[in-house]
């Protein structure tokens, strides 16, 4: 059961800083493909005018991310912040490891969906942490800080991906991931132990340990297949499947897989096993596994009928409705669940006040506004001045990307001054500002650097609502459910990023073909006329009304979300010092 709420100790502080950078770290994750996907494709046999077939990279590490959240938040308020964030960490560390030595795409999304599930787990675990650490009225720059850090790594990822393409192979990106992230896993399981927390008795399972490093070795050696052991007349044999042509049914594929087996069965009944998987096995079985399983197919079907779809031509993919058939019925399937299980994942009346729920509300549309500048910024900017250039596009959105940490950090502030719906509704009126500004945009606007301030403008304002939604379901809710309830909030925002990049898309793509409805197909254009170029300005034209209509709908998503955070967050305690006081607590 969580601590109380009391002063922050130093090393508490040191405990909260490392969980605050790794969730930068895993952030930056989650980007770090953005400039490195064609490389990883490649290394895996996709051509590159074939990217649709590559959608299972970036939905694979979203649907770990998002549909395991919620099991990993109630795990985290039942078993420990600290177990959790060690356990979410060498989880990504795992992910990193098996992304790295991918061979195929199957074993290129196993890897991404094991970095989400890891990466995703540390977001709950250390926003509750900042509520065992920090009573109500102390947590609003604490929470800036961790949604400030956050959104840094949303910059770095991009750039940290670059450099490393640039002068190294896209593995190398991932084997640092593995290397970080082991690191910090060690320094945050040292320092939980020295504030508090267990220290494990008994000598080390020796035997487990040997089994680990057996499954390791051989795993590595059954994915890379070094080409002097498959050349050489004895190693070699190690790697020729005993049927088929499977890389696991080789010698050392067996070997690898049953040393992992051993392993697990090891780790169930050793008396004082490397991993007790027997404890999670048992605090997963007390956070509704069956419920929280429910609730991942749910999400999941939202998730796979929008992001495996080409937002450029598509609402959802064409399996699309079959995956929000599943949804539906999973989710008929949880409400059935949640109303007779004796614990619930979602306990009863958790988020029954207005603020908790109404944060979900909230973070649904922040995250509908915020896709539409994620994607659609670096759209318009290929559209208009950079049509050859993918990297100074994603520079145009970096204007906006170092505003929000900015604004993360003003929003703890300010939520410690004023009420958390007033913040929240002051940043969102920004960012609905800066939408309605990009939405009068003309070809040449990037040139020019008065285009830099409506991109500032609304990172700030994303930045502002973050911390202020976050302290209004901390506050909203028992200290039992704050890993969850962080959650589900972060549930909500990228729910709301999928079904908003979709829906607006949608509404975009009609304003174009009614642009272009009276233009001639453009063979009849370019096919051997002169008019060539004056028909493609005319489709730019078109494309340029497009994300117009984009920005303004992503202007309204702000809006409501800013009117939705007055109305609703009234009643949250997130007040109670004085500016002063908060940043001397905040250290």
């Amino acid at each position: 059961m969580p601590p109380e709420p009391g002063p922050a100790t130093g090393r508490a502080r040191w405990l909260l800083g490392l969980a605050a950078v790794s969730v930068a770290f895993a952030a930056a994750d989650t980007y770090v493909v953005v400039l490195a996907l064609p490389e990883m494709m490649a290394s895996v046999g996709i051509p590159l005018d074939q990217l649709q077939r590559a959608a299972p990279i970036v939905s694979g590490f979203l649907l770990g991310y998002v549909a395991m959240l919620p099991l990993i938040g109630r795990i985290a308020d039942l078993r420990g912040r600290v177990p959790v964030l060690v356990a979410a960490l060498v989880l990504f560390s795992l992910g990193s490891l098996v992304t790295a030595l991918a061979y195929d795409l199957p074993s290129l999304v196993t890897g991404r969906f094991l970095q989400g599930v890891g990466g995703g787990g540390l977001v709950p675990a250390t926003l509750a942490l900042v509520a065992d650490l920090y009573p109500a009225e102390r947590r609003g720059v604490p929470l800036g800080v961790v949604s400030a850090v956050q959104e840094l790594g949303s910059v770095l990822g991009p750039l940290f991906g670059a450099v490393v393409v640039a002068y190294a192979d896209w593995r190398v990106i991932f084997a640092i991931n593995l290397a970080v992230g082991l690191v910090l896993a060690a320094a945050l399981a040292r320092i939980g132990r020295d504030a508090g927390s267990p220290r494990a008795r008994g000598v080390p399972d020796l035997l487990g340990l040997a089994l680990l490093l057996v499954a390791l070795v051989a795993g590595a050696l059954t994915m890379l297949q070094p080409p002097d052991l498959l050349r050489d007349l004895t190693w070699g044999q190690l790697f020729i499947p005993f049927v088929g042509d499977g890389r696991w049914l080789s010698p050392i594929g067996v070997v690898a897989v049953g040393a992992a087996i051993a392993f697990v069965v090891r780790c169930l009944t050793a008396a004082h096993p490397v991993s007790d998987l027997r404890g999670w096995a048992a605090t997963a079985r007390r956070a509704d596994l069956v419920g929280a399983l429910l609730l991942a197919v749910a999400l999941a079907g939202v998730i796979l009928a929008f992001a495996t779809a080409d937002p450029q031509v598509q609402v959802f993919s064409e399996r699309g409705p079959w995956y929000l058939l599943a949804s539906v019925v999973a989710t008929a399937g949880l409400v059935w669940h949640l109303r007779r299980a004796a614990s619930p994942l979602v306990p009863h009346r958790a988020m029954a006040r207005t603020p908790a729920w109404g944060s979900l509300a909230v973070s649904f549309f922040v995250g509908a506004a915020l896709i539409a500048a994620l994607i659609d910024i670096p759209i318009f900017a290929r559209t208009t001045i950079y049509g050859d250039s993918q990297l100074s596009a994603a520079l145009v959105l970096l204007r906006l990307l170092v505003a929000l940490p900015v604004g993360a950090v003003a929003g703890g502030y300010l939520t410690r001054r004023f009420p958390a719906g007033v913040v929240t509704a002051a940043g969102m009126a920004c960012t609905t500002v800066s939408f309605v500004l990009m939405s009068r945009w003309d070809v040449t606007a990037l040139e020019h650097a008065s285009a830099t301030w409506p991109l500032l403008l609304g990172g700030l304002g994303f930045g502002l609502a973050l911390a202020p939604v976050n302290a209004a379901v901390l506050a909203s809710t028992d200290d039992a459910v704050h890993g969850l309830a962080s959650a589900l909030v972060v549930v909500a925002r990228m729910v709301g990023m999928l079904v908003g990049i979709s829906a607006l898309t949608a509404i975009g793509l009609r304003r174009y073909y009614a642009e272009q409805a009276d233009l001639p197909p453009v063979r009849e254009v370019c096919d051997g006329s002169s008019r060539c170029s004056e028909f493609t300005d005319l489709l730019r034209v078109a494309g340029i009304a497009q994300e117009h209509t984009v920005f303004l709908g992503a202007a309204v998503c702000a809006a409501v979300a800013g009117v939705l955070a007055l109305v609703l967050f009234r009643g949250a305690q997130t007040r109670g010092l004085a500016a002063g006081e908060l940043l001397r607590a905040g250290g």
